[in-house]
């Protein structure tokens, strides 16, 4: 079963697809069908201008934290950002920065976990550590709603927090002065999949807010800032942390985006970018998630992420694109580390039948020399090839006298798996020290010697919640292409459609050709050309990481679930098929 995929075509409104062929007449009929089956029923949904983002007053307690930075701002107070160590947490930190400082803020410094030595969030060790630093205020961006011990210890030590985060609360709510997240109990801001880096870019609108309607920026003589020029930030964090494409974050993005083509990022964006042979005059939300987002993790994954703060604070273009050169390089060690951790994962679980009956739903891995920075990538892999929700285990800390081991969780639909990590620990309250996370991912820490008791309880759970269909992979298309729809007018629209992500996924798309060449490039990518018998139309595409015991192969036709892609190279444009799922017709 591992690697078997049921193809299914999107279900399309009927009513969506009349309401839309009836406002945009001469939008591409391929594009109707698509949108209509992502629920778009009306021109104004389609709509992503900054004037249609959601306000900010329905956020639960962003008026109480814009009256503690407006405080602070007015007593010119330390304010000190509390980060985290993936992309979302940097773009959330380098946001805050600057954004306080262009507000007139005259002492404002970041400290982001060293994951390897404090783990996650706004714990009692991290608050001892910014206290050496003396902050009035410290404003948590990406975390925090799970650190009541935390705030605790900054409360005694007379710091007020700001919390301002994304993911979901457990039963307790810290003490903090304020604290902002959509997913709080009682908040009805509606767009509940906002990144971290889009709760910190609502507080600094809010806060310009206020500051405008007391004539601070008259009083200082500082220019207001204009908070758009952040906006390639909150792109890149939200596309990179995999939250749902809603169509407030779809707004966030597709803004960002503009902002890149037209040259005005930051300059650590511009270098990330740039290391990652990515061309900013036609970037889209992809190249963000798959090329500059991985390479900024690396800082965290493996180093300090720190390092990746500093590219995106920096506006010396020199420097971001050393910083960026450094980042790269911890990017191809990150791969080569997955590589060996992702052959001895699958050692072990080809060595089990994963298809009988008495086979783990729920699968924990663990290896005592797996590096904890790349667990989530593993989990993530896993996951991918097998279906089924997986935690990957690593040792806390190198000290080998340590019991305590962190885990990384990925999920399948149909199994929320920050929920199923709850259901464990209510029914278990011995087995987890501590959790948070999503529906689709989530991270965790237990004692070594729990491990086989919460293999057991995590595995029950997964096989109470899924069933058999539940464990078999789905690939949605949005049908096929007929005749000359499959051309460069369809590519370009489709690349101006977006942006795609989670939530509103790039169009897919299912065929059968016939194939007039194969080969391999790059060891291990399969080059094709394809002939569409019905039209006679010839086809380029390319498939990447192929199953070497299947291709090359003799076949003459193939079935396809393929993206349209433009293939830019030296200057010249062709249209070209992204495969991601082959099968081969003899």
């Amino acid at each position: 079963m591992t690697g078997a995929k049921r193809i299914v075509q999107r279900r399309v409104d009927d009513s969506a697809l009349m309401s839309l062929t009836s406002a945009l007449p001469d939008l591409h009929p391929v594009l109707q069908r698509v949108f209509a089956a992502r629920g778009i029923s009306s021109k104004d949904e389609l709509s992503l201008n900054l004037k249609d983002l959601l306000p900010f007053h329905n956020l639960k307690g962003i008026d109480s934290a814009v009256g503690v930075l407006q405080a602070a701002l007015a007593e010119q107070q330390h304010i000190l950002i509390v980060g985290d160590f993936d992309c979302d947490g940097a773009t959330s930190t380098a946001l805050a920065v600057r954004a306080l400082r262009s507000m007139g803020a005259q002492q404002v410094d970041y400290l982001v976990p060293n994951r390897f030595e404090y783990g996650y969030g706004l714990t009692p060790e991290i608050v001892d550590v910014a206290k050496t630093q003396s902050p009035d205020v410290i404003v948590t961006v990406d975390n925090g709603i799970a650190s009541l011990a935390g705030v605790q210890r900054a409360k005694q030590a007379g710091i007020k927090v700001v919390i301002t985060d994304h993911h979901l609360a457990g039963d307790e709510l810290p003490e903090a002065e304020a604290i902002v997240n959509p997913n709080q109990p009682g908040c009805e801001f509606t767009s509940k999949n906002a990144a971290g880096v889009g709760v910190i870019f609502y507080v600094m609108l809010a806060l310009r807010s206020a500051l405008r309607a007391s004539g601070w920026f008259e009083k200082q003589t500082i220019p207001e800032p204009n908070l758009a020029e952040l906006l390639d930030l909150v792109a890149l964090g939200t596309v990179a942390d995999v939250v749902p494409l809603d169509r407030n974050n779809r707004i966030l993005v597709e803004q960002g985006l503009r902002r890149m083509r037209a040259g005005k990022c930051c300059a650590g964006i511009a270098a990330l970018l740039k290391v990652s042979g990515r061309d900013l005059e036609h970037i889209v939300s992809s190249d963000l998630g798959f090329a500059a987002g991985p390479r900024l993790n690396a800082a965290g994954r493996l180093d300090d992420m720190s390092l990746g703060i500093e590219c995106l604070l920096t506006d010396d273009a020199n420097a971001a694109l050393g910083i960026a050169s450094e980042l790269d390089d911890l990017n191809r060690h990150r791969k080569d580390i997955e590589a060996d951790m992702k052959a001895q994962a699958m050692a072990n679980l080809n060595a089990m039948d994963l298809g009988a009956e008495t086979a783990d739903i729920g699968l924990c891995l663990y290896n005592p020399d797996w590096h904890q920075g790349v667990i989530g990538i593993l989990a993530s892999r896993v996951k991918e090839q097998f279906h089924r929700p997986v935690i990957a285990f690593a040792n806390a800390s190198e000290d080998a006298s340590s019991d305590e081991l962190k885990g990384s969780a990925r999920s399948i639909p149909g199994f929320h798996i920050r929920d199923a990590l709850d259901v464990v620990a209510k029914r278990h309250p011995e087995l987890l020290q501590k959790f948070g996370g999503h529906a689709m991912a989530a991270g965790l820490s237990l004692k070594k010697a729990d491990l086989a008791a919460f293999s057991a309880a995590f595995n029950e759970v997964a096989s109470q919640q899924l069933n058999e269909d539940a464990l078999q992979a789905e690939l949605q298309t949005d049908g096929a292409l007929l005749g000359r729809e499959c051309s460069m007018e369809l590519a370009y629209a489709l690349n101006h459609a977006g942006p795609w992500g989670q939530g509103f996924v790039q169009p897919m798309f299912e065929g059968e050709f016939a194939i007039s060449q194969q080969r391999l490039v790059g060891e291990k990518h399969l080059k094709l050309q394809l002939v569409d018998e019905k039209s006679g139309q010839s086809h380029d595409a390319i498939a990447f990481f192929i199953d070497l015991e299947v291709w090359p192969n003799e076949a003459r036709r193939v079935k396809l679930v393929y993206k349209l892609d433009i293939n830019r190279f030296r200057g010249s444009e062709s249209l070209q098929l992204m495969v991601e799922h082959l099968q081969p017709l003899f």
